[in-house]
């Protein structure tokens, strides 16, 4: 069976400074910090949600369908799964961008200490993960562009897989869905954010537990 080639910094691979400011640049691109900022709404410029842009209001349901009035169908799933094409690119260009300069050896350098003992994957999944705060289809994208390059193991984008998929989109969707129930919160937006950013490693440490130990079998030739 192929053996996985391990993600190794070697002399070709060296963390300069450039690296560490393009790492900073995607955190800060991809978490949400910019999206709104009271006072300095020109830094929402720089932020991955406002560059993908949004749908506008449905007036009228019936005839504001991809297929038209009561258009139904697999026409229709098609139609919308394409409309997420130009979110992905944005996405994925930009990471190629950040990568050139080598913000995916500055988060393995960064994020390992933090990722291996609490997730057990590398830090450079690390990017994958902050990506999925704000876009589901990105997050996806970019881990399994890590797992087709060799960088991640199988186990490694399942563990992914179980911490994007809790709360995906969390910050997104937390502003843009969630935000209609803020006016009924008795404590600060922010606590339900958190806990169920906190969550999210919860979840994803579970399903690790789960595969360490009942399904530690399907994985003894995968890694």
């Amino acid at each position: 069976m192929m053996q996985k080639e391990k993600f190794v910094p070697t002399e070709h691979h060296t963390t300069g400074i450039g690296a560490w400011l393009a790492l900073i640049v995607a955190l800060l691109f991809f978490s949400g910090l910019f999206f709104k900022v009271d006072g300095f709404k020109w830094l929402g410029a720089f932020d991955f949600t406002t560059l993908a842009g949004k749908f506008g209001s449905l007036k009228d349901a019936a005839h504001s369908t991809f297929v038209g009035e009561g258009g139904v169908g697999a026409k229709g799933g098609f139609l919308f799964a394409l409309s997420l094409v130009p979110t992905v690119m944005l996405a994925l260009g930009l990471l190629e961008i950040f990568t050139h300069y080598g913000a995916i050896r500055a988060a393995h350098k960064l994020l390992t200490p933090l990722l291996k003992p609490l997730l057990g994957i590398p830090g450079h999944c690390g990017l994958a993960l902050i990506t999925d705060l704000q876009s589901t289809d990105a997050g996806a994208a970019l881990t399994k562009e890590l797992y087709d390059e060799k960088q991640i193991s199988k186990k490694d984008v399942i563990i992914m897989a179980a911490w994007q998929y809790s709360g995906a989109g969390l910050i997104n969707n937390y502003f843009a869905i969630g935000s209609a129930l803020f006016i009924s919160l008795s404590l600060p937006v922010l606590i339900p954010l958190l806990v169920m950013f906190v969550l999210k490693f919860v979840g994803a440490a579970f399903v690790r537990l789960m595969l360490n130990t009942f399904y530690k079998g399907d994985f003894q030739h995968a890694e």
